[in-house]
């Protein structure tokens, strides 16, 4: 585990007992005490491990996997089991100076609406329709490459022609023969199972899938294959693990602002990732008067549970820094800087917002800075076209310093002016940044494969292919509002956003386009033209303005496989799926 890996999903603030002026501790007795012993521990506390395996299971005898199943629900990890420890972890670092000193093996588990549908009878009574589908079904309506009939192109996992993906299991360590050690538990006890009185039995299971994923080695620890530090930005999450009401989930670190937990960080409704609990409400007026009602996804014992989308994306990491190269060649400017302007945050994760024309990776490493801008409104000019370092809350609504196609900005707007403002107004800033608040995603992805040689200044190839990329891992309560709105709406439009750019063109245009990334086209059919185009601005080597747009004439980020589960509670393992 490392430090940089813990930005995943910050941890909260520590036990009662052991609290230090660290934090700025508010009250919130009005806000709900979630049942941290009925959650599972990814969701709202983060495994946040070194090493992490990812295994699926077609169930082919629900009778057999029922029994099967039971013997495995005291190894699947509450919230309240992995917050605590989180907590210690931190708390042992920072006291001792070192990692390693306090280590955990943890495991999840999650199932396909088809998985379910096999263990219960009201598995149709979810009402999330995304869900119900599938992701293979919906991979054309994400501009996933498909083929003539809509089925996704080069799927390795949860493809029509895949193995089933009934079930999933995240297995997660801060040390790699202890991961193994547990997947073997698993896979032994799948092949051969005996019950309590020792009898083998069928598991009425079988092994589809399985893959490991890694934090890479230094120095792109914490980081994801292209280089730049990964999972900075997480939505803090309201609510109390205990009745004392300083006992809160996300520690509110930010004394000028009780809404946010680390500066920049808005608090949100756990509904919005947890079922059974109030989430945002999307009319408010406000962020800060913006609590909604009780999130349900149709069967009461689904509360306490939440959907996990899962994408298994491939990075060509090659061809992205021969792009960031060939580019900055006829900018006269560093590749690096090219990859700031198309992420929004340098590769130490310093933010462009606050740092445009150089990185500055002591910001990057601030937890309590790295997040602390915004878009909307502007910072004053001084004697030259952009300046660095400056103090927040930093603004950039022209979208010089962050450009409106950056990664970070195309996938969160924060309070960018968006289609869900309304139009010209008073009220429009705010209802933007209210309704994009609806939209938000618990990240805890992971790195697979090995690291490429290849960086930005120095393009290189590998001699054979190499699978690389990202376990993409996210939990929420809409898929359809969630994960499939930000692809289609934000990520995939290259008119996104509209209202944010107008009325700072460049030479009469909107300066738009895909999110360059992660960003598809729609010509997604066999020989579609899958060139993508975005504007960005910067200073070149002799300090002169920059504006071009830039023409990508393939994907970076391949889908290569990936579903939609259901994350359910400890008591539905235990009352529902296994009887």
């Amino acid at each position: 585990m490392t430090q940089q890996i813990i930005r995943e999903a910050p941890a909260p603030d520590p036990l009662e007992g052991q609290q230090t002026n660290e934090f700025f501790y508010v009250a919130a007795p009005n806000e709900p005490i979630l049942n941290v012993n009925n959650i599972q521990g990814n969701i709202l506390g983060g495994f946040n491990k070194d090493y992490q395996a990812l295994l699926f299971l077609e169930i082919e005898n629900p009778k057999a996997f029922k029994h099967w199943l039971k013997s495995q629900i005291d190894s699947i990890a509450t919230a309240s089991e992995v917050i605590a420890f989180n907590r210690l972890f931190k708390s042992a670092r920072k006291r001792r100076g070192r990692e390693g000193a306090v280590k955990a093996t943890w495991v999840n588990i999650a199932f396909s609406f088809e998985g379910l549908k096999k263990l219960t009878n009201d598995a149709d009574s979810f009402t999330d329709d995304s869900f119900k589908a599938g992701l293979a079904a919906r991979a054309a309506d994400l501009n996933d490459p498909v083929d003539k009939d809509g089925k996704p192109i080069g799927w390795v996992v949860g493809g029509p022609d895949n193995g089933k993906t009934d079930v999933v299991f995240i297995i997660a360590s801060d040390d790699r023969a202890d991961l193994l050690a547990e997947v073997s538990r698993i896979l032994e006890s799948i092949v051969v199972f005996t019950d309590k009185e020792g009898k083998s039995k069928s598991s009425g299971a079988r092994i589809t899938f399985l893959e490991e994923g890694a934090n890479l080695p230094p120095p792109l620890t914490g980081h994801e294959h292209f280089g730049n530090l990964d999972g900075i930005s997480q939505p803090g999450i309201r609510g109390r693990v205990a009745d004392n009401p300083k006992e809160l989930l996300t520690p509110r670190q930010n004394p000028e602002n009780k809404n946010q937990g680390k500066p920049g960080q808005d608090l949100l409704w756990p509904g919005e990732f947890v079922f059974g609990y109030e989430g945002q409400n999307n009319d408010a007026k406000t962020l800060e008067d913006s609590k909604g009602q009780v999130v349900s996804a149709g069967l009461h014992w689904a509360n306490d549970g939440s959907y996990l989308v899962f994408r298994r994306l491939r990075q060509d990491v090659y061809k992205f820094h021969h792009f960031l190269h060939k580019n900055a060649a006829e900018l006269n400017t560093d590749p690096r800087k090219v990859s700031a302007k198309l992420i929004g945050r340098w590769p130490s994760g310093a933010p462009t917002v606050r740092t445009p024309e150089k990185d500055a990776p002591q910001l990057g490493d601030n937890d309590d800075a790295n997040n602390d801008f915004e878009f909307n409104g502007d910072d004053p000019p001084k004697d030259y076209f952009f300046k660095n370092d400056v103090v927040p809350p930093s603004k950039d609504a022209t979208g010089l310093r962050c450009p409106f196609i950056a990664h970070t900005r195309k996938t969160y707007p924060r309070n960018d002016k968006t289609p869900g403002g309304g139009g010209p107004g008073p009220e429009e800033i705010d209802r933007s940044e209210v309704t994009t608040q609806t939209h938000r995603l618990l990240r805890r992805g992971i790195p697979y494969g090995p690291v490429s040689a290849s960086t930005p200044n120095n393009p290189l190839q590998d001699e054979k292919f190499v699978d690389r990329g990202l376990h993409f891992l996210a939990y929420q309560t809409s898929i359809v509002d969630q994960f499939e709105f930000v692809t289609q709406n934000w990520v995939n439009n290259a008119k996104f956003s509209e209202e944010a750019a107008t009325g700072h063109e460049f030479e009469g245009e909107l300066t738009l386009g895909h999110d360059p990334i992660i960003g598809q086209s729609e010509n997604n059919k066999p020989n579609g033209d899958r060139t993508r185009k975005f504007y960005i601005h910067l200073e070149d080597d002799q300090g002169k303005p920059r504006t071009k747009e830039l023409t990508a004439p393939e994907d970076w980020v391949i889908p290569t496989g990936g579903g939609y589960f259901f994350a359910p509670s400890i008591s539905a393992l235990k009352e529902v799926l296994t009887k």
